[in-house]
């Protein structure tokens, strides 16, 4: 079984500051660190260091990033497939972060968003029944759907992180097997929170719900209930890219066991996820290959 990340790619730039800034004002600030980033690249990378055979299909711009992009993927484990588009730069997110270790993220989406729905089905042209096609919301709606279509008809299994939320997710959750939100996702979402959040989109078709509470752990949502999750205790150094390794550990522990996303699944998850956000950056601060094979072995 395979995992096929058709997402978004960027660079990450990320601050240290005191405080957000208040609207017209300067403030001083600290660059903390530079590397990959971007939710479908984060998510890629931690399964592959799972052990998941992961390929990772996205889109950059025909500039001085993409040849930073595709350097840096040579240091992982998973195989990318960089599609390179016309009349778009490559992505970058700005990452603001305070001592509290909350962040504040702004993102960029001309690539991910150029990328077109023949391109994205080319990528799936060597899946397999079962093999997992992981997406967030990075993408047009079209290629999104063509994707979720695609995959339906091939019998494989989808996993939908609907982040950065946009209007039209609503029509896709028919076809999505694993929906992974964050609090404010659900929320934004269904107008629920907690279980309530996650049984609004049972209703609408998901298979299954994983919505993420921060330091309260998390909540699994299936036909058979609802299961709540502790988090890992941790001192809090910087939450980027936290949702993005706990998604990508979650759905590696199901699959090298054989199973869907269950509890064993959320706690090796949230034990990575603790280790995230005890570091500063995004891709710098995942586990390694070997803290995640530690992990999943306990």
């Amino acid at each position: 079984m395979r995992a096929f990340v058709i997402g978004n790619i960027a660079l990450d730039e990320t601050y240290s500051i005191n405080a957000l800034p208040e609207a017209g004002a300067s403030i001083f600030g600290e660059q903390a660190s530079r590397s990959l980033g971007g939710k479908g690249c984060n998510q890629a990378i931690v399964l592959s260091r799972c052990g998941v055979e992961t390929t990772l299909v996205a889109a950059v711009g025909r500039d001085d990033r993409a040849v930073a992009i595709g350097k840096a993927l040579t240091r992982e484990r998973l195989t990318p497939k960089l599609i390179p588009v016309d009349d778009a730069t490559s992505d970058i997110s700005i990452i603001l972060t305070t001592p509290d270790g909350e962040n504040s993220i702004i993102t960029t989406r001309s690539a991910a968003a150029a990328l077109d729905e023949k391109a994205a089905l080319e990528a799936l042209g060597d899946t397999a029944p079962g093999d997992l096609v992981v997406l967030q919301g990075n993408l047009s709606k079209e290629t999104t759907l063509a994707i979720l279509h695609a995959a339906r008809s091939k019998a494989l299994i989808t996993a939908f992180n609907p982040s950065p939320l946009q209007p039209w997710f609503v029509s896709v959750l028919p076809f999505v097997d694993i929906a992974f939100l964050n609090r404010i996702e659900a929320e934004a979402l269904t107008g629920e929170s907690g279980a309530a959040a996650g049984a609004f989109l049972l209703r609408a078709g998901v298979g299954l719900v994983i919505i993420t509470l921060g330091g309260q752990g998390c909540v699994l949502v299936s036909t058979d209930g609802a299961l709540d999750v502790q988090a890992a205790p941790t001192a809090i150094v910087d939450t980027t890219g936290a949702g993005d390794c706990f998604t990508g550990v979650a759905l590696a522990s199901a699959m090298l066991r054989g199973v869907t996303v269950d509890a064993r699944a959320l706690e090796d998850a949230a034990r990575a996820a603790a280790v995230t956000v005890g570091r500063r950056g995004t891709q710098d601060a995942f586990p390694s290959h070997e803290e995640l094979m530690t992990i999943l072995r306990a």
